[in-house]
């Protein structure tokens, strides 16, 4: 604590631009409007595309077994991302990173970026590898309609081949995607909110760009869709790379679970994994359920919507 009654800005601090020195910085009126200006008005435009993709996915596709097994890949991986993505990960991450660069040297913080984003990382690697080789596993027991006997016509084998084929592009989604969410903490914590709020916006115009001209150029058109996805996953770590680079704070990935500040973390999850695992119920159940309708009910939007 300072003279004047104020937190006092360590050692390290000092001498460092304002944008780079978030401890005991607030934001003022007129830049919390703007900063909410900023993450409403992408948020709204990755709305608008959200729909925008629907329509053209409704338009190319319509309410085919080709819809039904993409909304099944697509969906097993955002189900895990609410856990280790903008979920239980990101509401641990955030504060334990705010307090290491209140009260750490800078060396500390670099080390607990490269700790969290390393560890992370090789989880969810271990998870997205495991994820694509049991692929047959997991579309069965989330969409065990599509194996079921008595399928109308053959379309639940051809709906259950289609998604196992595309959940191997589709689940290391879910390694991008949480590397970008941990990227977008630390950038939110320094009050840089435009990269976090533009990469849903990038998700959907790959998705849109691939279900136009890409999948024409596929044997099997709906593969583009999950091929989109991959490449989309890639895109939003990639925007996210280029503020962390001007931050200082380009993660340098390493094991770390032994580290304090990942430990911390972990155990900072558990209450929010509990939280979240309500609402991925839910959404397990509807996608189970809707597996065993006609085809065409899980696309024509019987359950939950893709992340928009």
């Amino acid at each position: 604590m300072s003279d004047n009654g104020k937190p006092a800005i360590p050692d390290h601090r000092i001498g460092e631009p304002a944008g780079l020195r978030p401890a005991g910085h607030r934001l003022n009126s007129r830049q919390l409007l703007q900063s909410t200006g900023t993450v409403g008005g992408w948020t709204l435009i990755s709305r608008i595309l959200g729909l925008v993709r629907d329509v053209v996915y409704a338009r190319l596709f319509g309410a085919t077994y080709v819809m039904d097994a993409f909304f099944v890949a697509f969906r097993i991986p955002n189900i895990f991302r609410r856990f280790f993505a903008e979920g239980a990960f990101s509401q641990a991450f955030v504060p334990v990173f705010a307090e290491y660069d209140q009260s750490r040297e800078r060396q500390e913080v670099q080390e607990l970026v490269d700790r969290a984003a390393g560890t992370l990382g090789a989880i969810l690697l271990v998870i997205a590898a495991v994820g694509s080789i049991a692929a047959p596993l997991f579309v069965a027991l989330f969409a065990p309609g599509f194996i079921a006997e008595g399928g109308d016509g053959g379309a639940g084998a051809d709906r259950y081949e289609l998604a196992v084929d595309m959940l191997r592009w589709t689940f290391p989604y879910l390694l991008f995607v949480s590397l970008a969410a941990l990227a977008g903490g630390i950038l939110n914590t320094y009050h840089r909110f435009v990269a976090a709020a533009f990469s849903p916006v990038l998700l959907n115009v790959v998705l849109i760009g691939f279900a136009v001209w890409v999948a024409p150029h596929f044997a099997r058109p709906g593969m583009a869709l999950a091929v989109g996805v991959f490449v989309a996953g890639i895109l939003q770590l990639g925007c996210m790379l280029p503020s962390l680079a001007r931050l200082r704070l380009l993660p340098r990935p390493r094991w770390g679970w032994p580290h304090p500040g990942v430990r911390k973390i972990l155990k900072l999850m558990v209450p929010g994994l509990f939280g979240s695992s309500v609402a991925q119920i839910s959404i397990l159940l509807d996608t189970l359920i809707a597996s065993f309708l006609v085809t065409g009910g899980i696309g024509t939007g019987c359950t939950t919507p893709i992340a928009s």
